[in-house]
């Protein structure tokens, strides 16, 4: 079948012609009938097989007959990252350029003003990212009521990028009557869900399994013997030393080096440039002019290496891509079929590895599980280490535990030790007056002067049985009897007070307390 079975315009064949294109790809056999039928498509193929080509071409003869209106596109288009846009705005030109079609890409890191102006003038096509479409229709910039046909593109990957809000509500401001073409890579049961809501009677397109890799890529694992797990650092150089040795033995085209974090990406990248190597980085902290054109520069051959993270995964069409190198094990199972897909397109070879460590295997597990088969190993002579002989105790020996002797209940004596190994610490012994020095005690502060023969004087007291004794006391009969306490308490009506203090109180205190 080529494409002039497929019920295409002679403009779009002339296009695809010029492009190069001479016999679809399954997922395009399949999709473009039904999409120029008006029929809703739930696509389920793996990366590479041809998904923009398959939506793009029959929606360039659908808008053939028609005309934009200002702000209010007829067909919107949403892409999860500024380069799937951009590359869906490239095909476009590509294949709509024998037809008067208008096109605007609406995309984060862009003059907003800019992006106003071309939607003030009508466009056919509007391609754009969630987040700045549902920025400029909250400034008034933009009406959603005339749109024909919608195309969710990489839906799976809207999902990891945490979109799916973005996309529920931009589509509640569509018209309910429309044509919607749903593309995933993977069919999650959230997107499965999304499709349900979104579609009417769609129809499912499968080409290959799903979350399944290319019959021509050719992959391998290459292991890094690591046994400090705390070591990030050593581990970080040992991976790249094992790198540097990969692509001298492998001697790519060129290639793309994956890596999990944006901080690893700026590392290795300046690594490898401090090697010689001639290279760039891509990651989503940069800005989309500096994005566009490392992309461009890549494409263009004057980039061997480009060190780049998740960003770079979906979707990018990269002509004849040789190698792809997972410098970090993905952390999802999915992003690994995405990241080697980027080689090994339109029926051509490419080689992807993958470095891991023993801490990996867990992903390796669910990578391997999702592809339905084990990778390869592939031992780089001179740099890594099997881990299989690594855990099997070949390379390393086994570390045991030091026994100790059984701790004995009895306490032992101390042993003193000699002068040559510590110093034995001396008994404290009993300063003479003369060698105690005197205290630091402030100027206020009385001293009080001791004499030094206080201590003996002390001790050459005079017994006690030599001492006089008291003279006896008087017998209690023999002493005056007191007043009972009735008479003693009860004075004379006439009698002054004085305050308890008896007849010792003085007159003058009389006469001031008036008693």
């Amino acid at each position: 079948m080529s494409f002039n079975d497929l019920g295409l315009s002679d403009e779009v064949l002339r296009a695809v012609t010029d492009a190069g294109y001479t016999e679809p790809t399954p997922v395009q056999k399949q999709a473009i009938p039904y999409v120029l039928m008006g029929r809703d498509i739930l696509g389920c193929a793996q990366t590479g097989t041809g998904k923009t080509a398959s939506f793009t071409l029959p929606m360039i003869d659908i808008l053939a007959n028609g005309r934009a209106r200002a702000r209010m596109p007829r067909t919107l288009i949403l892409e999860p990252t500024r380069e799937l846009a951009a590359q869906v705005a490239e095909n476009f030109e590509i294949y709509g350029k024998y037809n008067n079609l208008t096109m605007a890409k609406i995309i984060g890191g862009e003059s907003m003003a800019d992006q106003s102006r071309v939607l003030d003038r009508g466009v056919d096509v509007l391609i754009a990212t969630p987040g700045r479409l549902i920025d400029i229709f909250e400034r008034g910039g933009l009406l959603l009521s005339d749109v024909k046909i919608l195309v969710i593109d990489e839906a799976d990957r809207m999902l990891d990028m945490g979109f799916i809000p973005d996309v529920e509500r931009i589509v509640a401001l569509l018209p309910r009557i429309r044509q919607t073409l749903f593309f995933s890579a993977t069919m999650p049961p959230e997107i499965k869900r999304l499709a349900d809501a979104f579609l009417m009677n769609p129809k499912e397109i499968t080409v290959s399994r799903p979350a399944t890799v290319g019959e021509n890529i050719v992959q391998f694992l290459v292991p890094i013997a690591h046994q400090n797990k705390r070591d990030h650092e050593g581990l970080a150089k040992k991976k790249r030393e094992t790198l540097r040795k990969l692509i001298a033995d492998e001697n790519p085209k060129d290639a793309l080096i994956f890596c999990n974090r944006k901080r690893d990406v700026d590392i290795l990248f300046k690594s490898l440039r401090s090697h010689g190597f001639n290279t760039s980085q891509l990651h989503g902290d940069m800005v989309q002019s500096a994005r566009t054109e490392t992309m461009e520069r890549f494409k263009a051959g004057e980039v061997r290496f480009l060190v780049c993270s998740d960003v770079a995964a979906r979707g990018l069409d990269i002509d004849d891509l040789s190698h792809v190198f997972n410098f970090d094990v993905p952390m999802h199972a999915e992003d690994y079929v995405h990241r080697i897909g980027r080689t090994g397109r339109a029926g051509r070879s490419g080689r992807a590895f993958t470095l891991y460590a023993p801490e990996d295997q867990k992903f390796l597990d669910s990578i391997e599980k999702l592809i339905g088969n084990p990778i390869p190993r592939f031992n780089v002579g001179g740099v890594a280490e099997s881990v299989e002989s690594h855990e099997a105790g070949s390379d390393v020996a086994e570390v045991k535990p030091r026994e100790r002797a059984p701790r004995s209940r009895q306490r032992q004596p101390r042993r003193e030790k000699s002068a040559d190994s510590s110093p034995v610490r001396a008994e404290p012994r009993e300063q003479t007056v003369e060698e105690a020095q005197p205290l630091d005690l402030a100027p206020s502060q009385p001293v009080v002067e001791v004499e030094a023969e206080a201590p003996a004087l002390r001790q050459h007291r005079e017994p006690r049985e030599h001492r006089e004794p008291r003279p006896p006391r008087e017998p209690r009969e023999h002493r005056e009897s007191r007043a009972p306490r009735e008479q003693r308490d009860r004075r004379p009506e006439n009698e002054p007070t004085t305050v308890g203090m008896g007849d010792h109180v003085p007159a003058f205190l009389l006469q001031t307390f008036k008693v």
